[in-house]
C-alpha cells in the first residue's frame, strides 16, 4: 500500500515525478507535485493514526493486576459441535485459539439444501464426532463408522468458495469435499436431510447479524471483529473450575446423581484456583503475553444437558435446571437477552496483539 513505503521513498518519487514534468506546463507539474505530497502526507496521517491507537490501548489497560489462578485446561473445537481437541499450548489469534491447523471452531456442518449451520442440540450424534489433526490432515471418527481423512490444505487450495449462514450472517466457506458430505449425512442419519462439512474461507471475524446485532447496546465493550469464525458468541469462552464445584455440590444436595465434567460446557480455557464465580466480576484477564477483554457472561442453553460421552440427553434436564435455581441474569438488560437461561462462564476477546502464546499451567491474572 502507498502508506507502508518509506519517507525516502515519497522523497523519491517527488524528486522523480519533479524530474519527469519539469519541462511540461505549469497546471501538470503542479497537479504532479499536489499527487505526490498527498502520498506522503497519507503515509504520516496512516502512521500518526496507528500511534494513536497503540497510545489508547496502552492507556486504556488496567493498572493493577491480581493473580487469581492458573490455565488447567485448553481446548479447541475445530469442528463447531463436535468433540474438542485438547492443546498444551495455543496462539491467540483474533479467530481463537490456533496450533497450526487446529483452529477453535473454523469447520462447521450445514444442511446440503440451504447451507445452514446445525448444532448438536438438535443433532445429538454431532458430540461423539471426534476431530484428531496430523498438520493439515483432518480425521473424523465416530463409533458407528470407519473413519475419514480430509486434507485441509486442498480444501483451500480449490480456491472455489460459497456461502453459508450462522447466526443469520452468511459468511465464506469451502465445500470440504462429497466424500466426506456422505459421510456426515450417514453419520446423522436423518432420512429426509443431507448434510455437508464447510471450512472458514476468510481470516477476518465474520459479520454481526441477527440477534447478535443488538449486543453492543447490552455490552457496549464488543467490537466488530470479536465474533470469530463459527462460535455463537465471542471468540473465547472461559470456565472456573470451582465454578463447576460449586454446581456439583448443589446437583448433590438436590438429590441429583448426575456429576458434570467442565468439559460439557466446552470452554476454550479452563481455570483452576480462583473462588467459585468470581469471573463474573473481572473485566479484563491476562495471561502470558495476552490480554483479553471480558465481553459478556456465558448464557447456557439446552446443550449443557447431552452427555458428551453418549450424545444423550438428561431427562430431567439436568445441570440446566439446577443452575436456573441460583444463576439467572440480575442485569434488566442482559435479562432481556438471557430470558430465564442460566449464566455459567465468560466470554472475552483479545485486546493485545496477535500471536502471543497461552500454555497449561500459565499464571492468570484480572482485574476487576
Amino acid at each position: 500500500m502507498l502508506w507502508q513505503w518509506c519517507p525516502k521513498a515519497c522523497v523519491g518519487l517527488v524528486g522523480s515525478t519533479w524530474q519527469s514534468v519539469a519541462r511540461s506546463s505549469g497546471p501538470i507539474l503542479a497537479a504532479a507535485m499536489c499527487t505526490a505530497g498527498f502520498i506522503c502526507g497519507v503515509y504520516h496521517a496512516y502512521h500518526l493514526y496507528q500511534a494513536k491507537k497503540r497510545k489508547e490501548y496502552v492507556d486504556s489497560l488496567p493498572e493493577e493486576w491480581v493473580q487469581v489462578g492458573y490455565v488447567k485446561g485448553l481446548n479447541a473445537y475445530p469442528v463447531k459441535s463436535c468433540t474438542g481437541v485438547p492443546l498444551n499450548n495455543a496462539e491467540c489469534s483474533p479467530l481463537g485459539l490456533r496450533d497450526d491447523f487446529i483452529r477453535d471452531r473454523i469447520l462447521m456442518v450445514v444442511t446440503a439444501e440451504d447451507n445452514v449451520v446445525i448444532r448438536f442440540k438438535a443433532y445429538p450424534e454431532l458430540i461423539r464426532i471426534k476431530p484428531t489433526f496430523k498438520k493439515s490432515i483432518l480425521t473424523l471418527k465416530h463409533p458407528k463408522m470407519q473413519p475419514i481423512v480430509i486434507d485441509l490444505k486442498k480444501v483451500k487450495a480449490k480456491e472455489k468458495t460459497t456461502r453459508a449462514t450462522i447466526s443469520s450472517a452468511c459468511v465464506p466457506v469451502y465445500d470440504c469435499g462429497d466424500e466426506v458430505n456422505e459421510w456426515i449425512t450417514k453419520c446423522l442419519d436423518d432420512k429426509d436431510t443431507k448434510f455437508r462439512l464447510v471450512y472458514y474461507a476468510s481470516e477476518n471475524s465474520r459479520e454481526r447479524a441477527g440477534d447478535v446485532t443488538r449486543w453492543p447496546n447490552i455490552y457496549d465493550v464488543l467490537r466488530p471483529t470479536d465474533t470469530g469464525a463459527f462460535a455463537d458468541e465471542v471468540t473465547y469462552h472461559v470456565l472456573n473450575e470451582a465454578s463447576v464445584d460449586d454446581l456439583n455440590f448443589r446437583l448433590k444436595s438436590r438429590g441429583k446423581e448426575l456429576q458434570v465434567d467442565e468439559t460439557r460446557f466446552r470452554a476454550n480455557i479452563y481455570v483452576s484456583g480462583c473462588k467459585p464465580f468470581d469471573e463474573d466480576n473481572w473485566k479484563y484477564v491476562k495471561i502470558g503475553e495476552n490480554v483479553f477483554q471480558v465481553i459478556k457472561p456465558c448464557i447456557r442453553c439446552i446443550a449443557t444437558v447431552v452427555n458428551p460421552e453418549t450424545g444423550v440427553r438428561d431427562k430431567s434436564l439436568e445441570p440446566l435446571e439446577t443452575l436456573r435455581s441460583y444463576r439467572q441474569a440480575t442485569d434488566p438488560d442482559v435479562r432481556k437477552e438471557a430470558g430465564n437461561a442460566p449464566l455459567m462462564g465468560i466470554h472475552m476477546a483479545l485486546r493485545s496483539e496477535p500471536g502471543g502464546i497461552i500454555s497449561l499451567n500459565n499464571p492468570i491474572y484480572v482485574a476487576y
